[in-house]
């Protein structure tokens, strides 16, 4: 299977001679075994199999494979929420006195975490402007430095993260260069033909598509040299686990192996299998579903462009955006459903538009099957500083505008009857 479209069906699980066509939703925390030396092999990591649920279910399993073999990489470890697949991502690797480096653009959510929560825990962080050069990337390096973080399409600004860049920073320096790929999926970009290493998702977003079941995933390229003397923890014996090294046990999948056996196990953000057997029915029409969505974005953004009280409109197919350039390098076939705009008169007016549609809905949600609007400066980036959200792209006017499958006609007459209740 070569084609994306095909993978999104057949990848994962495939059923054999009188099985189920439909995904078995393997609805136990528990497996049974013939010996309790197969369960001891088990614990050793020694045998492949299902010790917990906690750690990894057959349902999950098969989305964990598809997910791997939409992004190209060695295996993927689904977790409860896109955040725990942020935390997992930093944490399978960095320790108390580690430090990384992240783009200052990415999710308000994610900065919460990597600014605050992660902190506490000892691990420091440098936020830079994505689009700086690479000298200047490299000042924020130190010695402790252990990984790189950014976003294919950063959310809310729909920047466009020129990956290579950050790859070449990254590996210079001698650690992975880890890719948020929420908003432009695999279907519109895959970062590891780029040189990331890892890619997280929020599952919650287009690969759900329908709002029913919060998730996230982290995947593994299986391309990056961790036996280069900053990972011990992937390159030195696991007393938890009689003495495993991660590298010599599972070679390329190494980081992916430690996340699941040691990260998950501890901290138990795992998904149950109806929420995997939700997620793979979104799968299945991703391809088709990305397509509708990135041509719906195009036009609505040229109506948005053209709108007098609109200060900017963020839409990386717009030619005289930013990032035209770089969107047509790594999203050639569209840059999803998201786009952002700053309407004149700041808060209260971008507030009184979004609250006089009618279609789109104003929910805490992006990358719906419906049209959604959300305030961000207000909801999901409220717990910023003002240097925060300028440094974030957010200006008290900005809204996040999430296109959804609608015909477009009916999504930009709503968004006409919001500009003229502002008039």
């Amino acid at each position: 299977m070569s084609h994306i479209e095909t993978k999104c069906l057949h990848e994962g699980y495939q059923p054999k001679n009188g099985e189920p066509k439909a995904l078995p939703i393997y609805q136990s925390t528990t497996y049974t075994y013939d010996s309790t030396e197969h369960i001891g092999k088990l614990f050793d990591l020694s045998v492949d199999g299902h010790m917990y649920s906690r750690i990894s279910n057959p349902t999950v399993a098969a989305v964990e494979e598809k997910i791997a073999a939409l992004e190209g990489g060695v295996g993927a470890l689904c977790t409860t929420s896109g955040q725990a697949a942020s935390f997992l991502s930093i944490a399978n690797i960095l320790e108390a006195g580690d430090h990384f480096v992240c783009s200052s653009t990415i999710y308000g959510g994610t900065i919460n975490l990597f600014n605050v929560t992660l902190r506490r825990f000892g691990i420091d962080v440098t936020f830079v402007n994505q689009n700086a050069s690479e000298d200047e990337l490299q000042k924020a390096f130190k010695p402790n430095t252990k990984a790189m973080f950014g976003e294919t399409i950063a959310n809310p600004s729909i920047d466009v993260l020129d990956i290579e860049k950050f790859a070449r920073v990254a590996h210079k320096n001698g650690v992975p260069l880890i890719i948020d790929n929420t908003f432009a999926t695999p279907v519109m970009c895959r970062p590891f033909e780029f040189g990331a290493d890892i890619i997280t998702h929020s599952t919650t977003k287009y690969m759900d598509g329908h709002a029913i079941q919060v998730g996230g995933v982290v995947v593994d390229s299986g391309n990056f040299d961790w036996d280069n003397g900053k990972f011990d923890c992937l390159c030195t014996p696991d007393e938890s686990y009689h003495g495993l090294t991660y590298t010599k046990s599972f070679g390329k999948a190494a980081y992916i192996t430690k996340a699941r056996v040691q990260l998950m196990r501890d901290f138990g953000m795992y998904p149950g299998a109806q929420a995997a057997f939700y997620l793979n029915l979104g799968l299945e029409t991703l391809a088709v579903r990305m397509e509708r969505y990135c041509r719906n974005a195009e036009k609505a953004a040229e109506f948005l462009a053209a709108q007098p009280c609109v200060e900017f409109v963020n839409y990386p197919t717009l030619k005289n955006n930013t990032y035209y350039e770089l969107a047509q390098k790594y999203l050639p076939n569209g840059a999803s459903g998201v786009i952002s705009f700053s309407i004149k008169g700041g808060r209260e007016v971008a507030v009184k538009f979004m609250d006089s549609l009618k279609l789109a809905n104003n929910v805490v949600h992006v990358a719906d099957i419906a049209t959604c609007v959300l305030h961000p400066a207000s909801s999901t980036h409220r717990q910023l500083t003002d240097e925060q959200l300028v440094a974030c792209g957010i200006t008290p006017g900005l809204i996040r505008l999430s296109v959804g499958l609608e015909h477009i006609d009916d999504i930009i007459e709503d968004l006409q009857a919001g500009f003229d209740a502002i008039k």
